[in-house]
């Protein structure tokens, strides 16, 4: 007998009367500013979608600084409530950096927490010349291309409330980690990250980063219809940022159409289908939120855990 799933599964018009009344705080034109290159997500997905989850974590966050009050009192101390710590993971071209970026600026505009702060797992990639030593620069993206360990001690550091915990900088014209540059967070009321691994069980006797989240979200979709975005995708970024003489691909914009689209189709297959078969999509089943995708790009259906 198939055990019983700890998700419930909510079409899209039953998740959308879910908002209650919450307000729109964004404009269009704020949202062309925080959509992905090639992302068709307008003002109808952010009220149908996005308001009700930010009504969601609101509601959320509220019950863990309850929880923590609770805690505060049996000790009989009044230290601060710890930030709240929302994991977002999904596939590569999947939408989640515009799921990430979409929710950093509306949880921020609801006045219980104000301070939101996001941080990006390419931010511990490990630079290229340590890729390079290791022999594992083709699998930049894979869970041992991370400098694991800075990760989790970046979050626990924040989760413990410490002042003031710094992050390196990733660019992704330079495809590396810049050196010398630092993210500086600081004490946040919410702190988002944001990443392929982000729900990856730990190694033996080791903490995940996943272990001090409140919450986490996983952006899903049919493999084919990924693989159709990321080569859309990727023919966007050949004509705008691939062309730009400082980037790690500008080799790429002097590649002629079959040659690109032949170029996208072969790295998907070997790096980024790979990764989401092996590593990402097995992690699905520990988020608390899924929102699964149509072939449009919209979200189709969310499964929230109950339990």
């Amino acid at each position: 007998m198939e055990a019983p799933s700890p998700y419930v599964e909510l079409s899209r018009e039953e998740w959308r009367e879910l908002r209650r009344n919450t307000p729109l705080t964004l404009t269009a034109g704020e949202l062309e500013e925080l959509r992905g290159v090639d992302d068709p997500i307008d003002l109808t997905e952010v009220t149908d979608i996005y308001l009700p989850l930010t009504r969601l974590l609101n509601l959320h966050f509220t019950g863990a600084r309850q929880r923590s009050a609770a805690v505060n009192t049996f000790l009989g101390d009044d230290q601060a409530p710890p930030p709240y710590i929302l994991g977002i993971a999904g596939s590569v071209a999947v939408g989640k950096s515009t799921t990430a970026r979409l929710l950093h600026t509306l949880l921020a505009r609801w006045p219980e927490h104000s301070r939101v702060e996001l941080i990006t797992t390419d931010s511990f990639l490990y630079p290229n010349k340590v890729l390079d030593e290791r022999g594992i620069a083709h699998r930049k993206g894979f869970p041992e291309s991370y400098d694991r360990r800075a990760l989790v001690r970046f979050v626990a550091e924040v989760k413990a409330g410490v002042p003031e915990v710094h992050a390196p900088v990733y660019s992704h014209l330079e495809y590396d980690i810049v050196p010398g540059a630092v993210q500086t967070v600081r004490r946040p009321d919410i702190l988002l990250v944001e990443g392929l691994n982000v729900l990856q069980p730990a190694p033996p006797a080791a903490l995940a980063v996943n272990d001090y989240f409140d919450f986490s979200i996983y952006v899903d979709a049919r493999v084919e219809d990924i693989r159709t975005w990321y080569v859309d995708r990727f023919h966007k970024l050949r004509r705008t940022a691939f062309a730009d003489p400082k980037s790690y691909f500008s080799y790429i914009a002097e590649l002629s159409d079959e040659e690109a689209t032949r170029f996208a189709r072969n790295v998907w297959r070997d790096v980024n289908e790979l990764n989401l078969v092996e590593n990402i999509a097995p992690t699905r089943g520990r988020a608390g939120l899924v929102l699964h995708k149509g072939a449009d790009h919209a979200v189709r259906r969310v499964r929230l855990r109950r339990t």
